[in-house]
């Protein structure tokens, strides 16, 4: 079985489209576990497919933000693909009024069981902390989608909204698993 797994630390800084930055201690966190005290922590995993062909499309889906563009939100990045220090902006919201969050790929995944990366906050975003979304082949067939997440706010409006915030946090997670399967179901 191949396994690659990278992480920001195994990618230099380098040309445009990368870089460092990530406004948090806890980098990695999402991946080597456990989730950091001190953050609302998020993890939500649900059943999205059978068969190899759905793993794959599904990967293709989260790792090229085609999961996150499915969800109406806005995807800004150099990178066509999830790679370790590839930065990105992510905009949520409608018409004029829209939330970016400036992130960065802090870890990729891309095995023949599991695919997906994490990435993290940076100085701009109005939350702190990190989120992943993997895509596992269970030996049974069954294909998952699992989003975890550690964050807290980074800006004023987001401390004032406190419970708001992690319920819409919860209702983009849930989102995000039901584009998936829509995108792996071809609608």
């Amino acid at each position: 079985m191949t396994r690659l797994i990278r992480s920001l630390s195994d990618s230099p800084a380098g040309p445009s489209g990368r870089a460092t930055g990530p406004n948090y201690p806890e980098v990695g966190a999402t991946r080597t576990g456990p989730l950091p005290a001190g953050y609302h922590h998020l993890h939500h995993t649900v059943r999205i497919g059978t068969g190899r062909a759905a793993y794959k499309a599904a990967g293709a889906a989260v790792t090229t933000w085609a999961m996150h563009r499915a969800t109406g939100a806005r995807v800004d990045s150099a990178a066509e693909q999830a790679e370790p220090g590839v930065t990105l902006e992510v905009s949520l919201g409608l018409g004029p009024v829209r939330f970016t969050a400036p992130c960065q790929v802090i870890w990729t995944t891309y095995t023949e069981k599991e695919t997906g990366f994490a990435y993290g906050t940076r100085g701009g975003h109005p939350e702190c902390g990190e989120e992943s979304f993997v895509v596992d082949l269970h030996d049974d067939g069954s294909v998952w989608f699992t989003v975890t997440a550690f964050s807290r706010a980074a800006v004023w409006y987001t401390r004032l909204g406190g419970p708001v915030v992690r319920s819409l946090q919860h209702f983009y997670a849930r989102r995000l698993g039901r584009s998936l399967a829509g995108l792996v179901a071809g609608r």
